[in-house]
């Protein structure tokens, strides 16, 4: 299987698919899951011509389990790895969730001098800062993070049962109906990566004040998020990334839920797909 070393010597996985001459498309994923979580795009964008690249974060899918480093400058800064060690250029940048944080902070910090980024998707992505606080008094009260963590420790494998078959997909929504196979994949996923990662990425995802990596962002940015994300609520990530961003274009989808690139694939490939074409 393909990896790369960081510098700080950590082996991570990655997937390269594609023409390598073609524009590439590189997918970060969200918490707790892998590269995996893409297959729809990544087959999907394949299919339209394009080179599609996505790794699995530092302790996640079949990336290394280190103990150190799970934190968004070393997440930011092991995509810079995978993207220098495949010289990729002219890229379009999508990542989810966590993975949309991931995707600020490389864009603001590696992808832009260089010319590696052409332009980003953030979808149902957690910046600017979901912990709420007086700079966020619409977000998220710490003790559901904590709540998070205890349900992790106490049975990871149950609470990765339970999210995916709750608010993640909207399963919890009266007349939803989302396949077995789906919750049993991102179970399987959560479940391929390291406890303590994924214990110590609930922060890094939920108190990272990502503010300024939002005002650094030049390139054009799509911002897609669901009405109905029960895990990170719209008010106080898509609309404020919308304002924050020096170029960016929002769609709010009426009724989707937190994993709608999964469920409702169809309508978002096309959607980033015409972004990138215009």
């Amino acid at each position: 299987m393909p990896f790369v070393t960081t510098s700080d010597g950590v082996e991570i996985f990655y997937k390269d698919w594609g023409p390598k001459e073609a524009q590439p498309i590189v997918f970060h994923h969200g918490w707790p899951l892998s590269a995996d979580d893409w297959d729809a795009q990544m087959l999907f964008f394949l299919g339209k011509g394009f080179r599609v690249v996505a790794h699995d974060r530092r302790g996640h899918g079949r990336s290394e389990q280190v103990s150190e480093g799970h934190d968004m400058d070393h997440y930011a800064a092991d995509a810079a790895a995978v993207v220098e060690h495949l010289d990729l250029k002219n890229a379009v940048h999508i990542g989810h969730s966590t993975g949309g944080g991931e995707v600020a902070r490389y864009v603001a910090r590696y992808g832009q001098p260089q010319g590696r980024v052409a332009k980003a998707v953030l979808l149902s992505a957690v910046p600017p800062l979901m912990l709420k606080a007086e700079r966020s008094p619409k977000g998220v009260p710490l003790d559901v993070f904590d709540g998070f963590r205890s349900a992790l420790a106490q049975n990871r494998a149950q609470f990765f049962q339970d999210v995916p078959s709750g608010p993640f997909y909207g399963a919890n929504r009266e007349g939803a109906k989302i396949a077995h196979g789906t919750i049993h994949n991102w179970w399987r996923q959560g479940m391929m990566g390291s406890a303590l990662a994924h214990y110590e990425g609930i922060k890094a995802f939920s108190e990272t004040d990502q503010t300024d990596d939002l005002k650094a962002l030049t390139v054009p940015v799509l911002v897609l998020q669901g009405d109905d994300d029960q895990v990170v609520p719209y008010e106080n990530a898509a609309i404020l990334q919308d304002e924050i961003l020096k170029d960016s274009t929002l769609k709010i989808y009426p009724g989707y839920s937190h994993g709608m690139h999964t469920v409702n694939a169809d309508v978002i490939n096309e959607d980033i797909l015409a972004f990138i074409s215009s």
